[in-house]
């Protein structure tokens, strides 16, 4: 299984640029032969491309030094050195970049399209030869200048999920079990919390060329926003989703509270998460002990839906309605 990794630093440096050459022609028959000294090559710059191929950041883990290819130095006759290799660093689509300079975080780019890029880190120019310099007054130069560095920085990686719709709730709530259900993502599912350790990506395929990418995010706790338990961290893959749904176990007691709770965490953890168009499901139907909670999510919210994620039931006509409230949007 590929470990999942949504943040990484590294160290990056752009290749220096080659230095000009000082050179002179040698030719026969021309006894004060002019300057001849080419210029330095170019240093190769450092790219990040994304690719839907790739999932998580933990090659970052193994390497956090890049370092590109330098320019080679101007040669005689002319000949100008060649230039570095420019570096390209594949990385997911969602992910975000940010400089740390002076204790400031600057956000760099945004990748949020297939082989969307950024040059990260620009390679220096090349010096220039003693050609450059021959003058009236000067015919054989001995000068030539050094190729300028190539940049270096500090750089955070963070990759955020790129969902339509992205399923919230307590841990146990049945999250991974509707995912499977609705996509071809088969998540770990068991009967105790936390079994999902990493946010799930599926397709939803409604026919008809209709089709949406729907996330479980896993479980979100009460004080989730102060780093409580393991929802913390995954809060921030809820950020781009246009709509959630808000998962709830109303087979167990007080279900409303389990509601609430999870509302004051994304109040509290901000980013505008509470202001998304939310769905409020009620989920295991099948257990007769929701029979009297339904009746009371019924009263409290003017728009709930239920569901048993486990048989089925309900699920066809909720991912309907998420279809058309994704086309509202």
């Amino acid at each position: 299984m590929i470990r999942f990794i949504d943040s990484a630093k590294i160290w990056i440096k752009a290749g220096d640029g080659g230095d000009g050459c000082v050179a002179f022609r040698r030719e026969k028959f021309v006894p004060k032969g002019g300057p001849s000294g080419g210029d330095g090559g170019r240093g190769a710059d450092i790219i990040f491309v994304a690719r839907k191929n790739i999932y998580t950041l933990i090659d970052f883990h193994y390497r956090q030094h890049f370092k590109a290819e330098s320019g080679a130095n101007g040669q005689g006759n002319n000949r100008e050195g060649r230039s570095g290799k420019d570096l390209i660093i594949p990385v997911p689509v969602g992910t975000i970049i940010k400089e740390w300079k002076n204790g400031r975080e600057i956000l760099l780019a945004d990748l949020t399209a297939e082989n969307e890029n950024f040059i990260a880190a620009k390679g220096g120019k090349g010096g220039k030869g003693n050609t450059h310099f021959k003058s009236s007054t000067n015919q054989t130069p001995r000068k030539a200048t050094k190729g300028e560095k190539g940049e270096e920085k500090y750089i955070e990686l963070e990759m955020k999920l790129l969902a339509d719709v992205g399923i919230v709730g307590l841990p146990n709530s049945g999250k991974s079990t509707l995912v499977s259900k609705v996509t071809a993502a088969k998540p770990k599912i068991a009967d105790y919390p936390f079994t999902t350790l990493v946010p799930t990506l599926g397709v939803v395929n409604l026919g008809d060329l209709r089709s949406f990418v729907i996330a479980d995010i896993p479980g979100i706790i009460e004080k989730a926003s102060e780093g409580r338990g393991l929802g913390y961290q995954f809060l921030k893959h809820i950020e781009r989703t246009k709509i959630l749904i808000h998962l709830v176990d109303i087979s167990q007691p007080d279900p409303l509270k389990r509601y609430y709770d999870i509302r004051k965490e994304l109040e509290k953890y901000g980013r505008n998460l509470d202001e998304k168009t939310e769905i409020i499901v009620g989920n295991k139907t099948d257990i007769p002990s929701s029979i009297e909670n339904i009746k009371i999510f019924k009263k409290e919210f003017e728009e709930v839906y239920f569901i048993s994620a486990l048989t089925g039931r309900g699920i066809k006509p909720l991912m309907e309605i998420l279809w058309r409230k994704l086309n509202e949007k």
